[in-house]
């Protein structure tokens, strides 16, 4: 497969016990525009706002800091607006090139998912349009709620990538793991459960999906980014009613992933 079925790299790798390399140049220019540092500092610092927002509100002498922190939200919010077009434009490039790629199931999801971002940004748009009063008109609603499932579905279609991956990560563990144990003339009672993908039993299970998530740091901060950035349009769409302090912490858990993925390139899940 084209994305992350060839050699990955662990934890051990990741974090070498070992003096680091010295850090390579990075050509900022060649990220995407929606991976830009600024982006994920002001969605960092905007769910942080809610987060400690959200802790304060019942101390009775916090209403001045709550206040200045829901300032501080709402311009993050805006700040991020200026991305829109930016944006929508990486959204489209994306579209067209997961079009190409050989495996089918990624290239449904990944196509699907990028045009679902398309609509997501034109839907915001209007919305922009209407906050500053070109089109008064609008019904706020109606596009905020379009805005909100398309941004949903996007979600939805990269979580079933991410789904697809871990997967096919499982079996190919697996079948390592027999491999070894048919080569080998000793195997203990735990590799024998372990490369069994089919095996019984839960703890079978658990035990090759953490070994299979611990070679490929990037599929798990991939799926725990999109699983943290679902907690929002369920939310707003009533499908899991929750609080704005679980959303901030979710969206501040995902900021950061997106701030690690831009320092360190080789933690994002490639195509």
């Amino acid at each position: 497969m084209g994305m992350v079925h060839g050699e990955s790299l662990t934890w051990e790798e990741i974090v070498p016990f070992s003096s680091p390399p010295p850090p390579q140049p990075r050509d900022w220019s060649l990220c995407p525009v929606n991976h830009f540092p600024h982006f994920f500092h002001s969605r960092a610092i905007q769910h942080t706002c809610m987060l400690l927002s959200y802790l304060l509100k019942h101390k009775a002498d916090k209403e001045t800091v709550i206040m200045k922190l829901k300032e501080l939200e709402s311009s993050m919010r805006s700040g991020r607006k200026l991305f829109r077009l930016g944006n929508m434009v990486h959204a489209m490039v994306a579209a067209r090139r997961t079009t190409q790629l050989p495996d089918l199931v990624p290239r449904l999801c990944l196509t699907a998912s990028n045009l679902s971002r398309v609509l997501y940004f034109i839907c915001d748009t209007v919305l922009w349009v209407k906050s500053v009063g070109l089109v008064p008109d609008i019904d706020k609603q109606k596009w905020r709620n379009w805005a909100t499932k398309c941004y949903y579905y996007s979600l939805l279609m990269n979580l079933t990538r991410d789904l697809y991956e871990i997967s096919w990560q499982m079996e190919q563990e697996a079948q390592r793991k027999k491999a070894r144990k048919e080569n080998s003339s000793q195997c203990d009672k735990q590799d024998q459960d372990l490369f069994s993908f089919h095996a019984d039993g839960l703890q079978p299970f658990l035990l090759l999906l953490y070994c299979t998530l611990r070679k490929h740091p990037p599929l798990l901060l991939d799926t725990v980014k999109n699983l943290c950035d679902l907690s929002s349009p369920l939310n707003q769409l009533g499908i899991y009613k929750t609080n704005p302090g679980v959303i901030g912490l979710c969206g501040l858990l995902s900021s950061l992933v997106g701030i690690l993925t831009v320092a360190s390139p080789h933690m994002k899940l490639k195509h």
